[in-house]
């Protein structure tokens, strides 16, 4: 039995967690599918399964490597169906990954809109604030904050976004407009610590740069609550433009400082594969990309 075989016999072992049924699922006899999980074992050198009188359980390797294969097969079973001419329309499932706040406010509702024309495609959506390696984890398409740094993914340009400051409008007629970043010394600050985890903001300044450290008042943890926070009339805090454009645009938060913000950011779809991609990435890529471009909250190049 080959190696292709052996990991989709193993892929089967993992998921039904017996023996026995593994091989009524393949149509293998017992002793052939025990044969070819200890030919992956000697094979990579460790153990997959722990058997025991009540049947068998993944080892922590066997887990790692049942993850693996699986993307490998689905990989694999995309590329020859691709080759055959079989994916000519869009099916299967995407996996996407963006920022929370990115999905919530932009994407989710053209995500909807694409599943209502696309009905044979599912999608898996990761919320995380960092681009993931596209490659060791499956993500077929990702939001980017920033220029790519990796040569191998492509990437369509969206927009930009901007880095600012903003407070509700209760607090500024409190404490007063600050009308440079010195002035911040005499604010109550907001810090969230997913967007860094020194309490420091950078401005555009005559010389460059310049970066202002300070003590907040108040650190969370994610930006949703941060910016809530900001709402409360708890201070200023700092955010990506796309995260508080609604908030802005009803008047509960206003902005500060725009004098003095950094340059913007360009904001990127990529996407592994270019041309040869499944088709439920290629249209999806053409479906969301037009739409974004329009959305007011991304300034456009």
């Amino acid at each position: 039995m080959d190696r292709h075989q052996a990991m989709r016999v193993f892929c089967t072992v993992a998921d039904q967690l017996s023996l026995a049924a593994a091989a009524r699922r393949l149509n293998l006899s017992v002793p052939t599918v025990t044969r070819a999980i200890a030919a992956l074992e000697n094979h990579l050198g460790v153990t997959l399964l722990l058997r025991s009188t009540r049947g068998v359980r993944l080892s922590a390797s066997g887990e790692r490597f049942a993850d693996a294969c699986r993307r490998i097969l689905a990989e694999l079973s995309e590329a020859e169906a691709s080759a055959c001419g079989l994916h000519a329309q869009p099916r299967g499932q995407l996996k996407l990954a963006m920022p929370l706040l990115f999905g919530q406010h932009l994407l989710d509702p053209i995500l909807l809109d694409y599943l209502e024309a696309h009905p044979q495609v599912q999608v898996f959506a990761r919320y995380q604030e960092d681009l993931p390696n596209l490659h060791e984890v499956g993500v077929e398409v990702a939001v980017l904050v920033g220029s790519p740094a990796d040569s191998a993914l492509f990437a369509r340009q969206i927009g930009n976004i901007r880095r600012l400051i903003c407070a509700s409008p209760a607090y500024l007629a409190r404490f007063g407009v600050p009308a440079t970043p010195d002035d911040l010394a005499r604010h109550r600050l907001v810090h969230c610590s997913a967007d860094a985890r020194l309490p420091e903001w950078r401005f555009r300044h005559e010389a460059g740069g310049l970066n202002l450290a300070f003590r907040p008042r108040l650190s969370c943890a994610t930006h949703q609550a941060a910016i809530a926070a900001a709402c409360r009339d708890a201070g200023l805090t700092r955010c990506l433009s796309y995260q508080v454009h609604e908030l802005l645009e009803q008047g509960r938060l206003s902005r500060v400082l725009p004098d003095f913000e950094p340059p913007a950011l360009p904001v990127y779809l990529v996407y592994r594969e270019g041309r040869k991609a499944a088709a439920r990435v290629r249209s999806f890529i053409d479906f969301a990309v037009p739409r974004l471009r329009e959305h007011p909250a991304l300034l456009q190049p």
